[in-house]
């Protein structure tokens, strides 16, 4: 029996149209209360996730370029652009450039860079932590299998 418990989370009372409707709010809420410390300590530097999840990904990256690091995103290097700059501007990110091919730069974080986004992801790990310890390994498992399932669609 799944027992559906409503959030109050909207500034605005919610109706629900279909019945995964709920889900979808657990989701968007769900995501929003994951990052909203990390949020937090990233626009007191004057950062945002935009710039935190491009932090993410070059940290776990070995080499990557300004292109693979949009397709990974899922933006436009046109989109990339502003946050990455700025992420330049603070020193944050530094490149080099790519052995045989020039025009491309390898990107990598600075020391301070792989500070700001070790905190920042640290602050993401301790609410999933806090999240996860609701339930037991079997509930975890299922989560897992459905953000995979999710993950799956982008494919």
């Amino acid at each position: 029996m799944v027992i559906e418990k409503k959030i109050n989370t909207a500034s605005v009372n919610l109706k629900s149209l279909d019945p995964l409707d709920h889900s979808l709010e657990l989701l968007h809420f769900g995501f929003r209360g994951l990052t909203v410390a990390a949020d937090r300590f990233l626009e007191a530097r004057g950062l945002s996730r935009v710039h935190h999840r491009i932090l993410y990904v070059i940290a776990r990256a070995e080499a990557i370029s300004i292109g693979e690091l949009a397709t990974t995103l899922g933006i436009s290097n046109q989109a990339l652009h502003r946050p990455l700059s700025h992420l330049f501007e603070q020193a944050l990110v530094q490149y080099t450039r790519e052995p045989g091919r020039h025009r491309f730069k390898l990107l990598a974080l600075s020391a301070a860079g792989a500070a700001l986004e070790a905190e920042a992801t640290e602050l993401e790990r301790q609410t999933l932590r806090e999240a996860l310890a609701s339930t037991d390994a079997d509930g975890q498992e299922a989560w897992r299998r459905v953000m995979q399932a999710l993950a799956e669609q982008l494919n």
